[in-house]
């Protein structure tokens, strides 16, 4: 009695420990969604060559900062803003295919703001050099037309005291790359030294929260690696990079600014910040590896890419496929990727056929349980065979009670004997998993999930059920306690696994009937902060799972008896289902 006192403790314990700690464990391990939010940009950043920044206290509203400059318009299918003539900044820019909440008349997401106003992010393309002088922040370009577009380039044009004249090309394609052609022209009487550079530059952190299952901050890839660095890290020192191949920016959890060199140029990148009242300026830059030295009456260009866009899957592999080393390392897929890619692009594929993303998961779950129907009828199989040995069992284990040995001898050839593998039932379990985390992970990192509606009230499968109990009780004039803000979707999960653990034959020991009895329960609070579609993937899996046993149950009866009766009909010749 003691002993079974003591179990119930420590189960209280542990399940105390699962539901009321689930929520940082899952914070750590599996981060949530985070809310549509405006994206946050940066101030002006301390480029290769230091680029001067104005104080946050003299920031000025967005429209007046953009209005107080002379300007090239940028238009796309995708992009709508402008580049700054003074100083030849990229430093306007909003996506014009998406909104920064579900809201109805949202507004777009703006990636790119100029410094002096707040949230400012840019680029900036220039040189450093000896013996010359080269454009600054203040230099007013002049530009050979209006506007930007994918049809339209503009070249930039500026020439300084000795001759020398400074040229910066842009042309755009029709999503989110920009190329720049850096030229400088040397009509002065004596040789001159240059180094092209490209920055990208931020004030403060992204409001994205930087996750174990989904990276944000500043990123390299070099060396052929990606290096997914924290702000906290770069904020304590520069992190230098040489490589040959690559590319260096900020990640926010959908967005992305990445300055790309010519990946057969070796070049040096570096990932700094410096103060900037209570925050931080972040800067990630390229400088080529080596200077060029022009002479008299020649010309010298250098060409390189900026990406400021979205991070859609499948355009990223298409820029890596044009050359770009490890483009898709964008997207932090991690460990799992070889699972996670596969199970975008299937989904991806059925919601182009259906056109509705939570109907798309409800197939891919179905298609999912076809694929491992085969191990469930194994598991069923060898579940059987291991209740008819029940009562088998428990006379080796009275016999060899004091030999621990010699009864892990005797049931392994019990098992050969009886033809039951005792690890056949946790087998589908275990491919559970992976493929979970995996779905997880693409409804966590790929846009192309963002803000994507299901029926009703879903209106993002990527977040959480905006829906629960607390908003439904103050609707009648009710108050619940905060615990109960679980969602409909949660309490439709809780439901329908404890309908379908019902279906489970009862366990032997006493404590694992009540674990097993208690657990639904806790899961729903468990999964209540998690994104719909993965609780829509579980509900499926579920109510799947419920027909199936119904149909496995009338294949192999005897898991419906009692031990000592499901041996005697063994005894008697009937099928057990006994399993390898």
């Amino acid at each position: 009695m003691k002993e079974d006192q003591k179990n119930m403790l420590l189960f209280a314990v542990i399940a105390a420990l699962i539901l009321f700690g689930s929520q940082y464990l899952s914070t750590w391990l599996f981060p949530q969604a985070p809310a549509p939010a405006h994206v946050e940009a940066a101030q002006t950043g301390a480029a290769a060559p230091k680029v001067a920044g104005e104080s946050p206290a003299t920031l000025r509203d967005r429209a007046q900062v953009i209005a107080a400059t002379p300007r090239v318009a940028i238009e796309t299918p995708n992009l709508r803003g402008s580049i700054n003539l003074k100083g030849a900044r990229i430093d306007d820019l909003e996506l014009i295919q998406y909104d920064q909440t579900v809201e109805k008349n949202s507004p777009r997401v703006q990636l790119l703001t100029p410094s002096g106003a707040a949230d400012a992010r840019f680029a900036n393309f220039g040189w450093q050099g000896q013996n010359l002088q080269v454009p600054g922040p203040d230099t007013v370009w002049q530009a050979s037309g209006a506007k930007l577009t994918p049809t339209t380039p503009v070249t930039l044009t500026t020439t300084n005291a000795s001759g020398q004249r400074f040229t910066i090309e842009y042309s755009i394609d029709s999503d989110f790359m920009f190329t720049i052609r850096q030229s400088v022209e040397n009509a002065g009487a004596a040789p001159v030294t240059v180094t092209p550079y490209a920055l990208v530059s931020r004030l403060g952190r992204s409001t994205d929260i930087d996750q174990y299952a989904a990276h944000v901050g500043p990123m390299v890839v070099s060396g052929g690696a990606a290096t997914y660095a924290n702000y906290g890290d770069v904020e304590k020192g520069p992190k230098a990079f040489t490589t040959t191949g690559g590319w260096a920016g900020f990640t926010d959890h959908y967005w992305l600014t990445a300055v790309i060199p010519d990946q057969k140029a070796p070049v040096q990148m570096q990932l700094r910040a410096t103060p900037s009242g209570d925050t931080h300026q972040f800067q990630a830059d390229f400088q080529l590896a080596s200077a060029d030295t022009i002479q008299p009456g020649r010309k010298l260009t250098r060409s390189s890419q900026f990406f400021a866009g979205a991070k859609e899957v499948k355009l990223l592999e298409h820029y890596e496929s044009q050359g770009i080393v490890q483009f898709d390392k964008a997207i932090d897929w991690g460990w799992f990727a070889m699972i996670e890619k596969p199970i975008f692009y299937y989904l991806d594929w059925l919601f182009r056929m259906v056109g509705n993303f939570g109907l798309a998961i409800i197939l891919l779950t179905l298609t999912i349980r076809l694929l491992l129907f085969p191990l469930a009828q194994r598991q069923f199989a060898s579940m059987a065979g291991m209740r008819v040995l029940q009562p088998k069992m428990k006379a080796l284990q009275e016999r060899y009670k004091d030999d621990k040995p010699r009864l892990q001898q005797e049931m392994m050839q019990l098992y050969k004997e009886e033809k039951v593998n005792p690890l056949a039932g946790c087998l589908p379990i275990l491919l559970q998993i992976p493929i979970m985390f995996a779905l997880y992970k693409v409804l966590l990192l790929t846009i192309e999930m963002r803000h994507q509606p299901f029926v009703l009230w879903i209106r993002d499968l990527s977040a959480p059920d905006p829906a629960n109990l607390v908003n439904f009780a103050g609707l009648f004039g009710l108050s619940l306690p905060h615990m109960l803000a679980i969602g409909v979707i949660p309490l439709l999960l809780g439901v329908s696994m404890f309908f379908q653990m019902r279906l489970n034959p009862a366990p032997m020991d006493e404590m694992q009937k009540q674990v097993f009895a208690f657990m639904p329960w806790v899961l729903m609070f468990v999964m209540a902060p998690f994104a719909v579609g993965l609780q829509i993937y579980w509900i499926t899996s579920n109510f799947v799972t419920i027909l199936q046993q119904q149909w496995l149950y009338s294949r192999h009866p005897v898991l419906k008896q009692k031990p000592e009766a499901a041996a005697k009909e063994d005894k008697g010749g009937k099928k057990t289902g006994k399993a390898t």
